[in-house]
């Protein structure tokens, strides 16, 4: 049992072993995420793995795929978000580089402007858009970080945990982050110089922010659309309701 819900064995076995992508919802979690990404025309896809994820290299080099080629790149320790995209540097290259949660399913219909963005980019979720749409009951979104935009629609900066007050200054239609990038090789190299954050972490946001900051633009595309949210156990159910009877295409 998981915060009330009960879970099936194989649903379980995946929670304790801290691979929540791998959650069955009919196929594991992931093979929805990277579903689609494939939707959208990506056909290369890296998985930032720690070492002892050795379950979902087994899955995938056993999994037959038709329109994607996935390949690893190994985090190892888990020092933070810009750590796990330094890990997967190799993998970028020269390139830009869709960047998500392994735990967030963006749908296909908000990658499609991000991957279309000219430079830089990263998607603005309408708030209540996101509530209607997602499994996110508001007091979770309410905490989640907010996108302050220049008035051309480029990222000034990334207020995370926002208080009432910066609610209030920003607007009621400050648009959510929801972890969701298109990167340059520039922002994805300012992950392997950003300093740990105040928990001690090599964080993603303060990288964006030194890019950012250093020149780098970075578009915000506004999206009315949903994510579905397994970063909790008690998610589980919920987010298997909403993708029940969907075969993703790999």
């Amino acid at each position: 049992k998981a915060e009330g819900v009960e879970l099936e064995e194989d649903q379980q076995a995946a929670a304790d072993a801290g691979v929540k992508a791998m959650i069955s919802v009919g196929r594991p979690f992931l093979d929805h995420v990277i579903g689609e990404l494939v939707a959208v025309g990506i056909d290369e896809v890296c998985l930032v793995i720690g070492p002892e994820h050795q379950v979902i290299r087994d899955y995938y080099d056993a999994l037959p795929t038709q329109r994607v080629r996935i390949s690893y790149a190994i985090q190892e320790h888990p020092l933070g978000t810009a750590d796990a995209v330094q890990a997967a540097r190799d993998f970028a290259g020269e390139e830009r580089v869709v960047v998500i949660n392994s735990d967030n399913h963006y749908p296909a219909a908000a990658l499609h402007p991000l991957v279309d963005a000219p430079a830089g980019a990263t998607l603005g979720f309408d708030r209540d858009a996101l509530v209607a749409n997602s499994n996110i009951p508001a007091e979770r979104v309410a905490a989640f970080a907010l996108l302050d935009t220049d008035e051309h629609g480029q990222l000034r900066t990334i207020v995370e945990k926002p208080t009432p007050e910066q609610i209030t200054q920003l607007g009621d239609r400050a648009l959510v982050s929801m972890n969701c990038w298109l990167m340059t090789p520039t922002m994805v190299a300012a992950c392997g110089k950003v300093t740990p954050s105040a928990r001690g972490e090599l964080e993603l946001v303060d990288a964006i922010r030194d890019a950012v900051a250093a020149g780098e633009g970075v578009n915000v595309v506004a999206v009315k659309a949903g994510v579905l949210d397994l970063s909790h156990r008690g998610d589980i159910t919920d987010v298997a309701r909403a993708l029940a009877g969907r075969e993703p295409q790999l």
